[in-house]
């Protein structure tokens, strides 16, 4: 008799299904073509359509298949749409991630953890912890693998289940892993810079919902440092109310191996911290002398506008105060004995960006030729078109929640903040101001950024599940992708819920979401 098959496991199908979703790198590949076909098919093609700023254009779309077209291609590929795109994003990315580098090759930012998370009383912990699961978003390397491990031992210390210190640690993290005090973080230089080139790209103005001009950086920032204290509270209530309760009935063992003490911070880590904090006091000290200075404002002699150089070079001043703290932190702590430990930092956060770069040539090319062909003038025409059909026009805050949730979707088999952004963003930042004006660049990519973390922990596609799984392992055994999903449900439920009400009383109540 032939043997029947076993059935496959619900875990077993997630992971088949993720395994069947192109890499980001791949879809772009093959979006390039995809536009090329449709501007030569469409090539020509004149219309009506609606402008941002008011009124009707005309559009027509152009044919790249034309000698003209392919020129364009070939003498733009390398410089424009690629390494100038957006006014060089790439750049800019670059330098603050070889600044932010610095301090985590230094230990900098696994010390500044392993202090936070010393002597929390136990009622406290929970909120603690997710905390600094959110905050550890500077280095996400560090909160997965410092602190998600910490946060279980923790737990385990004062008899409580690891796995739910874990759970809380991993929601910080990623589900969390929008929000932040910090300003000008790696996530905010990529959103806010590629926010201005898809608003530019379409003519929509790169203001406030207020109206006030954006700094790209900054643009959701009391925004994103509100979510970190509506967040904190509700992961802790989660913990207390859903997680732990659960786990209550599921064995735990201790591993031989671990000891607290490997988290613990060191003597040489404490002078280290000592060194970052003064490294840190003349940082600043340095950077408002600047904004004092040769950067403080002035009223333009051209326009008469109020001209703040120190707000439009805000990357390269928190790249300074990074690359500083940093580098004192690791001579301090002894982790660095030259300037060339200092440099291989750099180089070894750089080593990690080659992916970055390489999904950034083909998703730049094939965003500027959508751009350029007309398509995307087309497809915004299109979508504003359907959306104003359905009565959106007039319930901006629907609008802005759909946003949400199509973004909390796409994460589940999109992963990468970047990926997801060029995806979306091209689309729906023109798209969305066009069918309503109050939809600014800033309240897009506020809605973007809370379906974009959400789901995280939830996605086999988030690349540290794997990770966290085999530190919950540790305390149990057999503990499976599936489980794990299941406990963190709430988490991302919650954060969804919460965070969107949020989002909606500073939307609604015409707060300011950024500068």
């Amino acid at each position: 008799m032939a043997k029947t098959a076993p059935a496959e496991t619900p875990e077993g199908l997630i992971l088949r299904i993720a395994r069947l979703i192109p890499d980001p790198v791949v879809i772009f590949m093959a979006l390039w073509p995809l536009f090329f076909l449709a501007s030569t098919a469409l090539g020509g093609y004149s219309y009506e359509a609606r402008s941002p700023t008011g009124g009707t254009v005309t559009q027509t779309i152009r044919d790249m298949s034309t000698r003209e077209g392919v020129l364009w291609i070939f003498d733009n590929m390398v410089v424009q749409n690629f390494l100038a795109f957006g006014g060089g994003v790439l750049g800019i990315i670059l330098v603050i991630v070889m600044a932010v580098g610095v301090a985590e090759h230094a230990g900098l930012l696994g010390a500044l953890i392993k202090r936070a998370a010393s002597g929390i009383p136990g009622r406290f912990l929970a909120l603690a912890v997710v905390f600094l699961g959110v905050m550890s978003s500077l280095a996400s390397d560090a909160g997965y693998l410092i602190l998600v491990p910490l946060a279980g031992l923790l737990y385990a210390s004062v008899g409580r289940h690891p796995l739910a210190g874990m759970a809380a640690a991993f929601a910080g993290v990623s589900a969390g892993f929008s929000a932040n005090l910090v300003p000008g973080t790696t996530s905010d230089v990529i959103m806010g810079v590629n926010a201005r080139a898809f608003a530019e790209a379409q003519g929509v103005p790169f203001l406030g919902s207020l109206g006030q001009a954006l700094t790209p950086p900054t643009m959701t920032y009391w925004f994103t440092a509100a979510s970190v204290f509506v967040l904190a509270p509700v992961g802790a209530w989660v913990t207390h109310r859903f997680v732990e309760p659960r786990l209550a009935g599921l064995g735990w063992e201790r591993p031989g191996d671990l000891d607290i003490g490997a988290f613990a911070l060191t003597a040489e880590e404490r002078r280290g911290l000592r060194w970052a904090g003064l490294a840190l006091a003349v940082a600043l000290l340095l950077v408002w002398l600047l904004a004092r200075g040769p950067l403080a404002p002035f009223d333009s002699p051209e326009t008469g506008q109020r001209v703040v150089p120190y707000l439009e070079r805000l990357v390269l001043l928190i790249a300074f105060v990074f690359l500083a703290v940093g580098a004192a932190f690791g001579f301090g702590a002894g982790t660095f004995r030259s300037v060339k430990d200092v440099v291989a930092g750099m180089v070894k956060q750089m080593n990690t960006m080659g992916y970055v770069i390489v999904l950034a040539f083909f998703a730049y090319n094939a965003l500027s030729l959508f751009s350029y062909s007309g398509l995307g003038a087309l497809l915004t025409h299109l979508g504003a078109s359907g959306l104003i059909a359905l009565g959106l026009e007039k319930l901006p805050v629907l609008l802005l929640l759909a946003f949400v949730l199509l973004t909390a979707l796409v994460n589940l088999v999109v992963g990468g903040l970047t990926s997801k952004w060029l995806l979306l963003g091209p689309m729906f930042v023109p798209m969305l101001y066009t069918v309503n004006p109050a939809m600014t660049p800033d309240v897009v990519a506020a809605a973007y950024r809370v379906g974009d973390s959400v789901t995280n922990i939830i996605t086999p596609m988030m690349i540290y599940a794997g990770v966290i799984l085999a530190f919950m392992r540790r305390y149990v055994p057999g503990f499976t992708l599936g489980e794990m999903f299941v406990m963190m449900f709430p988490y991302s439920v919650a954060f969804l819920v919460a965070w969107s009400g949020l989002l909606v009383l500073f939307f609604a109540g015409g707060i300011p979401f950024g500068f």
